[in-house]
């Protein structure tokens, strides 16, 4: 009798193909987004955070000008051993620290979040693209001056050949399984806490 065989698509993210970029989360953006409730997009972020943690993602933090606008307390208390890039260019793949990140991260999938949609996450996705890497942004842990900018950049990002998805459909691609208990329970907690669904 012929063995059951699994068939997982190879598109599905799981916590060693792909690398995690959280770009420009910072509180002068969040105060000036319009396109979300800034704690939806706050709680998207930090679902994102938390389960890239729990489940040994590389992750990198990347902020603009952070002098004059810190990066948001909940995720520096995520990874407060991580020093995030600072930049002044827009597109954070114009900054040679964060290609040569990607490069040793060596995963060939990348996903990116951030602020603002239609401007620095949608630059820095699209480098990402033009570099190799298949690009997923997590929309509901983004956001836009306003609700038209942030549309219009995902559909241009789906144009080109980038893959959407929410912070939920991200947690649940990384836990997969329930029989995996080493990070079911602290999952649950995260969803509880921020508010994500778990199927």
């Amino acid at each position: 009798m012929a063995t059951a065989r699994k068939i997982i698509a190879p598109s599905l993210l799981d916590p060693t193909n792909h690398a995690l970029i959280l770009i420009d989360e910072q509180s002068l953006q969040l105060m000036t987004m319009r396109s979300h409730d800034a704690t939806t997009v706050v709680n998207a972020a930090m679902v994102l955070a938390k389960c890239a943690k729990l489940f040994g993602v590389r992750t990198l933090l990347t902020t603009v000008h952070a002098a004059r606008q810190p990066l948001l307390r909940e995720l520096r208390e995520v990874f407060p051993e991580q020093e995030p890039i600072d930049r002044t260019s827009l597109n954070a793949f114009e900054d040679a620290r964060v290609v040569s990140w990607a490069e040793a991260a060596g995963r060939g999938k990348l996903v990116l979040a951030g602020l603002w949609t239609e401007s620095c996450l949608a630059m820095s996705a699209l480098s990402a693209l033009s570099a190799g890497y298949e690009v997923y942004v997590v929309t509901d842990a983004s956001g836009g001056e306003s609700k038209e900018s942030h549309e219009m950049a995902v559909e241009r990002l789906i144009a080109a050949g980038v893959t959407p998805l929410t912070a939920s459909t991200y947690l649940n691609e990384l836990q997969r399984d329930w029989s995996r208990e080493a990070t079911a329970a602290e999952l649950l907690a995260i969803c509880e806490q921020h508010g994500g669904h778990p199927k």
